[in-house]
């Protein structure tokens, strides 16, 4: 199946102005015309799919063109360290989100409580 560019943008879940930030950055290639219009396949939609899902599992635009990089070649122990990176950065947020909460709830207990003038939360905050 062939895509205009506003077709790919729909069926891959992003604007066009994204694809063709994509195309920007060489993480997309753009097509040559044929018969006055652009038309992307399949191989094309894979590819912003693939960008995407890389995106949601943290990864930045420069380790995801690595990826792609080294999608055609046999260089998997790049491919682990890459993704071993992205585990301990995921690793971290997580500590640090379960760090957040652990104060937020104490915040909260204490809040519930009604003791002293003002609401421990928002002074929490506020002296932030």
């Amino acid at each position: 199946m062939a895509y205009t560019i506003s077709e790919l943008a729909r069926v891959g879940g992003v604007g066009v102005e994204t694809v063709r930030y994509y195309q920007r950055r060489n993480l997309l290639s753009v097509p040559d015309t044929a018969q006055g219009w652009r038309r992307y396949d399949a191989d094309d939609l894979g590819r912003l799919r693939f960008i995407r899902t890389a995106q949601r599992a943290g990864f930045s635009l420069e380790e995801i063109a690595e990826l792609l990089s080294l999608d055609a070649t046999s260089e998997r122990s790049r491919v682990r360290e890459l993704a071993r990176e992205r585990i301990a950065a995921l690793d971290r947020k997580i500590a640090d989100m379960q760090a957040a909460r652990t104060s937020l709830e104490s915040l909260v207990s204490v809040c519930a409580s009604g003791k002293g003038d003002k609401c421990p939360i928002i002074m929490a905050f506020d002296h932030a």
